[in-house]
């Protein structure tokens, strides 16, 4: 295709993108109520007993700036199939067959690792919530207002999400050959290590209870990298096995014959007259 093709194809899927986008923000915007309580439940379940969980607000346009910005953030995650498929049908052309296997794999663990980043941050809220709101004693109250709240439960979903990335990460280094299976093993201890100290770091709420709910999960993750790596080593060592060339050093310079070959003396452009009898 020709740059200006390739421009025009990038409009109409920019556009289809932010059409979806927007309807979907504009379906969130109206059906506030659902996502307000879904977001709302783990601040509730910190207050047992009590019906009384409410949320401030001290300035005049909070409420709505908090509703907007609820809205864009759910109208996103509702229509990504749309803009991600929109987004793959650009790119996907410019790859091979087994390049279009690989993206498509990564793009799946990427969504799925991301979700489940997501279930276990709102999981956790909860508990990190109990922890901050109770780390002075009872004698405290704390008027948690709807802005500060929503955007620690947004900085909780994201750094939930994120970091479960880490795996997808470590496994195309190794596919690309820059991080091997030996060292990923021999540096487990290391990086067993950074995942704590990472995550203790990353959490909003700074508890023990969170950080451990990131941590455990993507150290179990990194192991099932590791195993992924041995088993494509092992795939790699039988196709090695079955041909022969493969095995070779990519160094190593190919055979060349020193003997001269047979070079017709008469050249090309000498025109050649029948001769007569």
């Amino acid at each position: 295709m020709a740059l200006a093709d390739h421009l025009r194809e990038l409009r109409n899927r920019l556009g289809i993108s932010l059409l979806a986008l927007g309807v979907g923000v504009i379906v969130a915007f109206i059906y506030w109520a659902p996502i307000y309580h879904f977001l709302s439940a783990p601040y509730c379940a910190t207050r047992p007993g009590t019906k009384d969980c409410t949320l401030f607000a001290f300035g005049i346009f909070d409420q709505f700036l908090v509703r907007m910005k609820v809205s864009f953030i759910a109208g996103a995650v509702f229509t990504a199939p749309i803009w991600l498929y929109q987004l793959g049908a650009f790119i996907t052309p410019a790859l091979h067959r087994r390049e279009k296997k690989y993206a498509a794999a990564f793009l799946l663990a990427s969504l799925v690792l991301f979700s489940v980043g997501c279930v276990f941050a709102y999981l956790t809220v909860a508990r990190g919530l109990d922890f901050l709101l109770g780390v002075a004693g009872g004698d405290v109250t704390t008027l948690l207002s709807i802005q500060s709240y929503l955007s620690f439960v947004t900085l909780m979903l994201l750094a939930f999400g994120v970091a479960f990335l880490f795996p997808v990460v470590v496994t195309f280094l190794n596919l690309v050959g820059i991080f091997s299976t030996a060292r990923m093993r021999s540096w487990r201890r290391g990086m067993i290590f950074g995942i704590f100290f990472v995550s203790a770091v990353i959490t909003p709420s700074q508890d023990p209870f969170t950080f451990m709910a990131m941590a455990i999960p993507i150290c179990i993750l990194y192991e099932g990298c590791i195993v992924i790596g041995r088993v494509r080593d092992r795939s790699r060592r039988r196709s090695l096995a079955a041909d022969g060339l493969a095995a070779l050093d990519d160094d190593l310079p190919s055979y060349v014959d020193p003997t001269p070959s047979y070079v017709d003396p008469t050249p090309s452009y000498v025109e050649r007259r029948p001769s007569s009898l």
